[in-house]
């Protein structure tokens, strides 16, 4: 067997590991050079106003991957007056961190220099991390440059963030992008140097629009792009280079995204468009999403928003849960597939939530009634005796299966918590109730079962 292929991919990995990455290489030495973000770092903008003052104070930099969090944060280190201190939250801890405010301590009383503090993936920090953090934020001992790909407003305390001025970052435009990529094709020096500097227009489209708004996903793969071009000796990065240097890229997301897609699928099927549920539960699978996560969810739809329009619905939905133990993935995709199309075709209608809920504020707010004496359970010895039972109409006994009698207390005897909709099946099934109300009572002597507590 040839062992070509195997030293075509140790030749590019040697080719790439001999330089520093090409996103390193290129990030931006001054806020002209930044690409994106014109609505923070543009001409007059706030935060390069606050950075070229030297007037930061606490920030959060929330936005995707890619967008330039920890270049902003560079930038700022290289203008400032103040000493930076740089710690991420993924391996530091509150040791790190008194460690960090010691030193600006000893700083400002010495020579009067204030401190900043980049804390790279501020989310990861506990709540307990960072109420250690807090204190030193207050008393301005450090200035805090936080960056985050998860929304603070889930992941900081309330009193930090309160502390703290949010930017937000937007992925980078389709243009912004080819920019970039002009620049590193074109810089000999940062860039991909001479070699193979040129891109087919297909190639270039193709990097583009499946970087998603990431400038260092599109540096990356551009840079693998170059390296199988320069060592097929082609001259030019083609559609076929593109391809393969995107052929091990995932789709993912991260936890605030997770909520965000999740209330998509949800509102999607619940909005009776099956197209777009198919399109979230694809974008989850392909995100490696708990495929029990996602029936869990469709279990849950099928009573909230389907309900009695459609009684098959809650079947459907837990035949796929039970397919998804059963078949796994990726067969129990069609499982899935097929409860989302099934949901989104049904009528809707959500009297079963709101029943529950005026149900439950029923509980919660009027005083808890004893159970009535005919319904209390008679089958043990002596219950009898205490009344229990007494009065009580078994419904098989009559012809209709059916008799005019009060379940509940009397605190909230006559209620109606349960409101039909006009959807599906739920008029027609409402209807047959209210048709029994309406019949003459007709029953025969009570007997001694139809009590459903055993013993």
């Amino acid at each position: 067997m040839s062992s070509g292929p195997d030293l075509f991919a140790a030749a590019v990995e040697e080719r790439l590991a001999s330089r520093a990455p090409l996103a390193a290489r290129l990030r931006p030495r001054s806020l002209d050079e930044v690409v994106g973000q014109g609505h923070l770092l543009g001409r007059g903008k706030s935060l390069r106003v606050l950075i070229e003052s030297d007037r930061l104070s606490s920030v959060v930099l929330w936005g995707p991957p890619g967008t330039g969090k920890t270049t902003i944060a560079r930038l700022v280190a290289g203008v400032s007056a103040k000493a930076f201190e740089t710690l991420s939250a993924v391996s530091a801890g509150v040791k790190d961190v008194r460690e960090v405010a010691e030193r600006a301590r000893a700083r400002l009383g010495e020579r009067a220099q204030g401190t900043i503090l980049f804390l790279d993936e501020v989310h990861r920090f506990s709540r307990a991390q960072q109420d250690v953090l807090l204190p030193f934020v207050e008393e301005g001992l450090l200035v805090l440059v936080g960056a985050t790909t998860e929304n603070p407003f889930f992941s900081l305390t309330g009193p930090l963030l309160s502390r703290s001025t949010l930017f937000r970052l937007e992925p980078l435009a389709d243009s912004d992008l080819r920019e970039l990529a002009k620049r590193a094709l074109g810089d000999r020096d940062r860039g991909l140097g001479d070699e193979a500097t040129d891109i087919d227009a297909d190639a270039l489209e193709h990097l583009v629009d499946k970087s998603e708004g990431d400038a260092r996903h599109l540096l990356t793969v551009l840079e693998v792009a170059h390296a199988l071009a320069v060592e097929r000796a082609t001259g030019r990065i083609s559609l076929g280079d593109a391809e393969a240097a995107l052929a091990l890229r995932s789709v993912n997301y991260g936890d605030d995204e997770h909520y965000d897609i999740v209330s998509a699928f949800i509102k999607s099927i619940r909005g009776s468009d099956p197209d777009a549920g198919l399109y979230w539960l694809a974008r989850m699978i392909e995100a490696g999403e708990d495929a029990r996560f996602v029936a869990r969810r469709l279990v849950i739809l099928a009573s909230e928003d389907v309900g009695l329009a459609d009684p098959q619905s809650i079947l459907v939905a837990t035949a796929a849960a039970h397919a998804v133990e059963y078949v796994g993935l990726p067969e129990a995709a069609l499982n899935l597939a097929h409860a989302v199309i099934h949901l989104a075709l049904a009528p809707k209608s959500n009297s079963v939530a709101s029943a529950l809920g005026a149900a439950t504020a029923a509980v919660r707010d009027r005083r808890a009634g004893p159970v009535p004496m005919h319904l209390r359970d008679s089958h043990y010895r002596g219950a009898q005796s205490l009344g229990h039972g007494a009065g009580y109409v078994y419904p098989h006994n009559t012809p209709q299966g059916w008799v005019p009698q009060e379940h509940m207390p009397s605190e909230v005897a006559g209620e109606r918590f349960y409101r039909p909709s006009s959807h599906g099946a739920e008029p027609g099934m409402f209807s047959a109730l209210e048709a029994r109300r309406r019949l003459p009572a007709q029953q025969e002597p009570a007997e001694e079962v139809g009590d459903d507590v055993g013993r």
